[in-house]
């Protein structure tokens, strides 16, 4: 398995990015955890409804709004990724500010893409 991704908005409804993104990520051999609001199931990935800030995570890719992640903004700076996906919709220019002050890199992409083009 390549480094651990947290997917942030999982979901078990296949119409949404976060379940495609999960899917696409365990077919390219990612390493995954789902956060979401209601716990569930992705390809037998559990969607968790909280994790501890002690998970060794790679990358945090994000499908919740701007709104929401004021909730997770503690949250992604005690879980100290080395990078955050912020997806197309989720952009926040004051939450990626704070999280490249604390060294974290930020990204606004759509991680289906970086999937497909290789660049994840």
């Amino acid at each position: 398995m390549k480094n651990k991704t947290l997917v942030i908005g999982a979901s078990e409804n296949l119409s949404r990015y976060s379940n495609k993104a999960i899917r696409a990520l365990l077919q390219n051999n990612h390493d995954v955890i789902a956060l979401g609001k209601k716990k569930g199931e992705v390809k037998g990935i559990e969607i968790q409804t909280e994790i501890s800030t002690d998970e060794q995570v790679d990358t945090v890719t994000l499908y919740i709004n701007p709104d929401h992640q004021k909730q997770y903004k503690n949250f992604l700076l005690d879980l100290d990724p080395e990078r955050v996906i912020f997806n197309p919709g989720t952009e926040n220019s004051e939450l990626q500010k704070e999280l490249k002050e604390a060294g974290i890199q930020t990204l606004n992409a759509c991680t289906l893409v970086l999937l497909a083009t290789n660049q994840y």
